[in-house]
């Protein structure tokens, strides 16, 4: 330590740096989710989404529900699975 200052072993800094990728929920995600994803985090609507990837509005819905699925949004009357998901992705 110099100054009041406060070293970190790089070795350390580097292993937490591992662990939070590797717990972190949106590795699970295909490119494709993660596309869908990022789309809703801009507000799109699945209908939108569909149109900009061209593909059809199933093929998004099914995207969306193993976003839910893999970041552990179960269905849930008190809180919106839409934005938690984005909430997650905007943490990245």
């Amino acid at each position: 330590m110099a100054a009041g200052g406060t070293v970190l072993d790089p070795e350390v800094v580097g292993q937490l740096l591992v662990r939070r990728r590797r717990d972190d929920p949106l590795r699970e995600l295909t490119p494709r989710e993660r596309e869908v994803l990022a789309l809703m985090a801009e507000g799109h609507s699945n209908t939108a989404i569909a149109r900009a990837l061209v593909v059809t509005d199933g093929a998004v819905e099914k995207h969306v529900r193993n976003i839910f699925t893999k970041l552990g949004l179960p269905p849930d009357t008190a809180q919106h699975r839409r934005v938690l998901a984005v909430l997650a992705y905007l943490r990245t």
